[in-house]
């Protein structure tokens, strides 16, 4: 320990003692270090993290698998009742769903979330009460009365925490709920969803062939079963499911199967996660190679410091741990203004958007910094630190006494070794910047190809707000459409209104799939097809400014008593009138008939009356699939119930202006005419915003990587043919003495150092080229091998490394040959 202090205390004085050095060492790692625990407080957030509920390692998804494909857990009454019954390897599965219940009555009602679910929930997740208990089988079956649990934030802000509030009655869209429970604050599900203020209870019939898929589940497994063991007991059930649900035609490919829930929840963000975490694996060892590189500079300083040492006994050992002290101490340094700039910053930038990551809450505000992240940072620079630091400690700890003696200048000598050093360690800079560089350039050309999409709408003044008409008023679809036109009547009365509706799915914010058949169509399977699903009010097509190709959109004629009707979209009568035949005078009869969906059970045969174009309801980056549009005066009493219970309902304005102007009205007039309070008012602008959020990001972090490794790799190519150059000072010198001209030396300095950035450049490129394909899932609108990016980038940085490597010729070139002589 003596000669360990001895060696941090030497290495002290020698950093104070060269303080422009050592700010730019730290500088470098700071960057390097910084971004790597910005990423992995991400990856360590959503990846690393075991979900905040007991025994985390036994919950698991039940999923639809294809082909053994594990697919999504999507629920349908049918399966979850299957599901329930593998108790030989599931303990309990429980069934989930996000809604929304008006609370309170008159003027003072509020939107709550509410969490739908089965009463073996509380048996999977296991979350502590505060009072009370839980939901009894009994509670949870059909038309068995209402009971609610309590969230702690919900009884202690809205029920001021009363301690005798068991058995009390909240009314939920007009119905009165016995409270049974109230859950500690402990219990978190934000990583399953949005917190919800309460519980109630799904009520799901236990006899249900109902093949609807509008929940999810969540379930234990049994102790002492393993995931694979649960896999293959899943899988092995399908037979039975298909031969009791016949009418489901589950195709022979398809099953079930098991994945951990932690696993279900980060699956789709584990790629980005990883992409970034590998560019910034690149960043740090870009400022590693620079680090190194001033190292090996400020050795060839020392030469003759370290040959007096080892004169005066020091082994090579000695001299290495001295140096490789210093690497550490730098490193160290670097990680600890790393850490906090790291954290820092992905604070901040995930304020602007976390792209829709899971498990971070909102704004990031799940994002903590843990024993994982301090460990993290620990090891990354006491690895950063021998890495930077064992080639130089290597190559100044070979000092050769003899050469040393005989050298005149500490300037010279540095050796072919070194140089060859310095000169690989720039080849490895470049070629990885140029890695990073071709990645930031096809996710920009992928965010700007987003941006010039056509959704096949118009989002521009387009106002979004939610109301959830909920309760037993609106039970019947009739109730509902007459209170939406009269409020759309209202709506549209006031000044800057330009059209609106009502629909059931805005897009790019959820909908429905059914399938349908085409009435007098003989057809290989139970269906001819399936498709997206909106149900809306008339005005949704002037509204969005979807065009009518073809026939006409929903009027005020389009009423329960009417002729049932239902308009497409081009690309459903693309797919099924291929031989130039009229959709129009056809008729769909959407769910096939499905007796096993009660909530398709009176679904009449449906005119087709329209053809429309095509819209971008998923995502933007994804293509128009078919769509069929309802009106929601014709829905049957049972699929409107259903909806209602999947989310509001979502009111679209378009107006003349700026929407905020008339917002306010629009609101007051909707809460009169429905009873309900307004929630989630959006513009359209935004929900598009959100939908291209994640591929924004993946843009922003690797133009910020590739940008740090372009201007890493330029200083690293200007420092080592400045040090060439300083090196090189007396032969300049002398050159130019025996009539060497300016221009022939600027250029032969030149020429070596676009060699070098030449081989640095092809390396990087053959790199990209087989790396950029695992980008190829993050793109769209540009190839993985884009020729234009391929080409660009290596032109940018060579752009860059000319003018780092011409600044240090010109130097070279204005070199005073007497001076340069007598240069020491």
């Amino acid at each position: 320990m003596e000669t360990f202090n001895k060696d941090i205390k030497h290495a002290w004085r020698m950093f104070r003692e060269n303080k422009l050095f050592t700010a730019t060492a730290v500088a470098a790692l700071t960057l390097g270090i910084g971004v790597n625990i910005a990423i992995f407080s991400v990856v360590n957030a959503v990846l690393l993290k075991p979900v905040p509920f007991p025994d985390p390692d036994t919950l698991v998804q039940v999923v639809n698998a294809n082909n053994g494909v594990a697919g999504g857990p999507n629920s349908s009454p049918a399966k979850y009742m299957h599901w329930r019954a593998q108790t030989d390897v599931l303990e309990s599965v429980a069934a989930a769903r996000n809604q929304s219940l008006n609370y309170g009555q008159g003027e003072l009602l509020e939107s709550i979330a509410a969490g739908q679910v089965s009463a073996e929930y509380f048996d999977v997740l296991r979350p502590p009460l505060i009072m009370g208990r839980w939901f009894t089988p009994a509670e949870d079956l059909p038309n068995a009365g209402y009971a609610v649990v309590l969230g702690y934030n919900f009884w202690t802000q809205r029920l001021n925490a009363d301690p005798d509030v068991l058995g009390k009655s909240i009314t939920l869209s007009g119905n009165p709920y016995t409270v049974v429970g109230v859950v500690d604050r402990e219990f978190d599900v934000r990583d399953l969803s949005a917190p919800p203020d309460i519980w109630v209870p799904f009520q799901l019939d236990p006899n249900s062939t109902d093949q609807g898929h509008y929940f999810t589940n969540v379930a234990r497994l049994k102790p002492g079963v393993t995931l694979e063991q649960a896999q293959a007991k899943l899988m092995a059930s399908a037979a039975a499911y298909r031969e009791r649900y016949t009418v489901a035609a589950m195709p022979e490919t398809a099953g079930f199967s098991a994945i951990t829930l932690q696993e279900s929840l980060v699956r789709q963000a584990r790629p980005t996660l990883l992409v970034a975490l590998g560019a910034v694996g690149f960043v740090l060892l870009i400022a590693c190679a620079n680090v190194a590189n001033l190292l090996l500079i400020r050795a060839t300083g020392r030469r003759k410091e370290l040959a007096v040492r080892t004169a005066l006994g020091a082994g090579r050992w000695r001299i290495m741990r001295q140096l490789l002290t210093e690497s550490l101490m730098l490193s160290f340094a670097g990680g600890a203004l790393g850490l906090l700039a790291g954290y820092a910053g992905m604070r901040w930038l995930l304020t602007v958007s976390t792209a829709g990551l899971p498990r971070l809450g909102q704004s990031g505000s799940l994002l903590g910094m843990d024993w994982r992240v301090v460990v993290f940072t620990v090891g990354l620079s006491l690895v950063t630190g021998v890495l930077f630091g064992l080639i130089p400690a290597l190559v100044a700890s070979r000092t050769d006494l003899n050469a040393v003696i005989k050298d005149s200048s500490s300037r010279s000598g540095s050796g072919f070794r070194q140089n060859k050093t310095r000169s690989v360690l720039v080849l490895v800079e470049v070629s990885l910047a140029v890695v990073l560089l071709v990645g930031a350039a096809l996710l920009i050309r992928t965010s700007l190809a987003l941006s010039n999409v056509n959704p096949g709408y118009t989002t521009d003044n387009v106002l979004i707000m939610r109301t959830s008409l909920t309760g037993q008023r609106y039970q019947n679809a009739a109730v509902v459409d007459e209170t939406a036109r009269l409020a759309l009547e209202r709506i549209r009365a006031i000044p800057g209104v330009a059209a609106g509706s009502m629909t059931c799915c805005v897009p790019l914010q959820g909908g429905l799939g059914l399938p349908f058949n085409i009435v007098g169509r003989t057809n290989e399977g139970p269906f001819t097809g399936g498709s997206g699903v909106h149900f809306a009010v008339a005005g949704y097509f002037d509204t969005f400014k979807i065009p009518v190709v073809r026939g006409r959109a929903f009027n005020e004629s389009d009423t329960a008593s009417s002729t049932p009707v239902i308009i497409i979209n081009e690309a459903l009568a693309k797919q099924f009138w291929k031989d130039g035949g009229d959709p129009l005078a056809d008729q769909l009869l959407v769910g096939g008939g499905r007796a096993n969906m009660k909530e398709l059970a009176n679904e009449p045969v449906r005119q087709i009356i329209g053809v429309v174009g095509d819209v971008r309801a998923g995502s933007i980056a994804q293509d128009p699939g078919p769509m069929m549009y309802l009106p929601i005066a014709q829905m049957p009493d049972a699929l409107n119930a259903m909806l209602q219970g999947m989310g509001p309902m979502g009111w679209v304005i378009r107006t003349n202006a700026e929407p905020g102007t008339v917002s306010k009205q629009i609101q007051d007039v909707v809460r009169e005419a429905t009873g309900a309070p307004v929630t989630n008012v959006q513009n359209m602008d935004d929900i598009v915003s959100v939908s291209t959020s994640r591929q924004r990001l993946n843009m922003l972090l690797m133009t910020i990587f590739g940008s740090a490794a372009l201007v890493l790799a330029a200083i690293g190519i200007y420092g080592l043919m400045a040090y060439s150059v300083q090196h090189r000072t007396q032969e300049i010198g002398i050159r130019m003495a025996l009539g060497a001209q300016p221009d022939r030396v600027r250029w032969s300095i030149v020429g070596q150092g676009m060699t070098l950035v030449g081989a640095g450049i092809l390396i990087g490129v053959g790199a990209a080229l087989y790396l950029a394909t695992f980008l190829a899932a993050a793109l769209y609108g540009v190839q993985a091998r884009n020729p234009l990016v391929f080409v660009g980038v290596p032109l940018v940085l060579a752009a860059t490394a000319f003018a780092a490597v011409w600044i240090a010729a010109r130097r070279a070139s204005r070199i005073d040959p007497l001076n340069a002589l007598r240069y020491e």
